[in-house]
């Protein structure tokens, strides 16, 4: 699965794995991917350095990225503080009533209310950057799309390609005027933020529009065959991340969650903005039902809803209250129905992209055989 991308990145293959977990980015590295380490759930530049000191340990000298969530316009002087001061008490009190009525308990006195979803936040995110340049990363992504254009140079400048995902052509074409170097094309079907047109459309699309910038498949895609069809569609590689979550090296610590993702189908998704505040595609749950329902309160836009639910979601996951459990996921949960360690879903990512050219290839009258 080698394309011209792969070649430059100096990767066997074309395959893009985002995980928030460094024990599976540095396991997609080992396989023969590319492993882009997500930095949302980093609050402390130091937490981040830890685990990229971790990375550089065990990726034996191959390529890997980090994903970060950044504005395209610069946002400064705004604390946490002031944002935290623009949610409104009947949201609150929602949230509390929530969490009352499935009789979640409260966390510990001076236990960690988990990662707060602040890397919108101009000095979150460039202190994640100032940590990212000491290391020898090969790839920044931002999963808001283009960062602004002094990040892009400054990456540029430690010889890294910058990649920001899509959700329409209209995003990608946005995207190469500001000068980054692969568009990551996310379909409806992704986990996660993600716009409103199906990937099999989005691809060709967004190709067409960006040519010759190479372009990432994603959105669904989790088996062999669908990396084929990316590839047919004229992207240069794929990018995956919901197959992951449920590889023995994630690290949910949660074997409830787990266990909800195992048994989920493809119809037991939803994009809701209850987590972010955008329209972001998770597991259905009771809260998601409470945050969507045409009666209530509603999400408040990004990034209030983030830090309105910080809380709630650490207590939500810490006590493992099954019916409001969740998790950004994307329709592939339907294929993720045991756990195996990344080395085994990469095996059958390859037998499979194998089986698929085969098969069109005896179509095509190709066949050796």
């Amino acid at each position: 699965m080698q394309t011209e991308l792969s070649n430059t990145l100096g990767v066997e293959h074309a395959v893009f794995g985002f995980t928030p977990f460094p024990a599976v980015a540095a396991a997609i590295t080992r396989a023969g991917g590319f492993g882009v380490l997500g930095a949302v759930r980093y609050n402390a530049p130091d937490e981040l350095a830890r685990d990229l000191d971790w990375m550089q340990e065990h990726t034996e000298g191959l390529p890997y990225g980090l994903d970060v969530v950044m504005p395209a316009k610069k946002v400064e002087g705004v604390t946490e503080a002031d944002v935290e001061a623009m949610i409104p008490e009947s949201h609150r009190q929602f949230v509390a009533d929530l969490l009352a009525k499935y009789e979640v308990p409260q966390l510990a006195e001076g236990e960690a209310t988990g990662w707060r979803i602040t890397g919108w936040m101009e000095q979150v995110a460039r202190s994640q950057l100032d940590v990212a340049f000491d290391y020898p990363i090969k790839l920044l992504a931002s999963a808001l799309g283009a960062p602004p254009p002094d990040v892009i140079q400054r990456a540029h400048n430690h010889d890294i390609l910058v990649a920001a995902l899509a959700g329409s052509p209209r995003h990608a074409l946005h995207h190469k005027a500001a000068g980054i170097d692969i568009v990551v094309a996310q379909g409806y079907e992704a986990g996660g933020h993600t716009g409103e047109i199906a990937t099999m459309v989005l691809t060709p699309e967004v190709v067409a529009a960006v040519d010759p910038l190479p372009v990432l498949a994603a959105g669904g895609i989790g088996t062999g065959a669908q990396i084929a069809a990316g590839l047919a569609l004229g992207a240069q590689g794929v990018w995956l991340g919901s197959i992951w979550l449920t590889t023995e090296e994630a690290e949910l610590h949660s074997r409830r969650l787990t266990a909800k993702l195992l048994a989920a189908g493809p119809g037991d998704t939803v994009r809701s903005r209850a987590l972010t505040g955008k329209p972001a595609r998770q597991l259905r749950t009771a809260w998601t039902d409470a945050w969507d329902d045409p009666s209530g309160l509603g999400p408040l836009p990004m990034p209030l809803q983030g830090l309105l639910v910080a809380e709630a979601n650490s207590r939500i996951q810490r006590y493992e209250t099954e019916p409001l459990l969740g998790t950004p996921v994307g329709q592939i949960v339907g294929r993720m129905n045991r756990e195996r360690s990344v080395q085994a879903v990469f095996d059958d990512l390859i037998r499979g992209f194998e089986r698929a050219i085969d098969r069109i290839d005896r179509i095509a009258g190709r066949s050796q055989q």
